[in-house]
């Protein structure tokens, strides 16, 4: 379980097919403090500590991503040199600073414009028509790992819809969204709370 703030950014070192893809991280957590088995959220994906090294301040923790997270998230994410948004598995006691978030991708979105606000940024984003139901303003979505509120939904006649974000310029600094681009691939997770109501709703009708 995650809360969608982001504690440090990383970057893959390296990457390896075995099967399944192995990755090796870079990082600036204390390797002490990253038990083998651990949960690391990597922009948005739950992805469990298979090795560890390193020094506090440059350490490394190693991966294994499975081809079905590899065909469910950004394609390209997982390659050398990609920068990836950290954030280790919530204990109890922590402060839930974002909301609820389980690390499981729902979808990819793709950016469709960026625009600057005053010292922000408004990202606008496209979001699979399978995703449509689960976005409402005001309400919450993890992007790249990263829990945002939803300022704007905009249904279109195919199904799919677009939802507008706002970025404040601390979180463009120290989460990878500062780069995003239209273009850009996005993972996205909707709302736990969402996913529930939309399944009573489901077995009531």
């Amino acid at each position: 379980m995650f809360t969608g703030i982001i504690t440090a950014l990383g970057t893959i070192r390296t990457r390896r097919e075995s099967g399944d893809l192995h990755a090796v991280i870079d990082c600036p957590f204390d390797p002490a403090h990253i038990a083998i088995g651990a949960s690391i959220a990597c922009s948005g994906t739950c992805l469990t500590v298979v090795d560890r090294g390193g020094h506090a301040g440059d350490a490394w923790f190693a991966v294994d991503i499975s081809g079905e997270t590899v065909n469910r998230t950004v394609p390209g994410r997982w390659q050398e040199g990609q920068r990836l948004n950290l954030e280790p598995a919530l204990k109890l006691g922590d402060e839930l600073g974002g909301h609820i978030v389980t690390g499981h991708v729902d979808g990819v979105g793709e950016v469709v414009s960026v625009s600057p606000i005053g010292e922000s940024w408004r990202i606008d984003i496209a979001a699979p028509h399978e995703l449509a139901p689960y976005l409402a303003a005001k309400g919450s979505i993890t992007v790249d790992g990263v829990s945002l509120t939803v300022n704007e939904v905009t249904d279109h006649s195919d199904g799919n819809c677009h939802f507008a974000l706002n970025i404040i310029p601390h979180t463009a600094e120290v989460t990878t969204l500062g780069s995003l681009a239209a273009g850009s691939k996005v993972n996205l997770e909707i709302d736990v709370l969402a996913r529930y109501l939309m399944r009573m709703q489901s077995l009531r009708s």
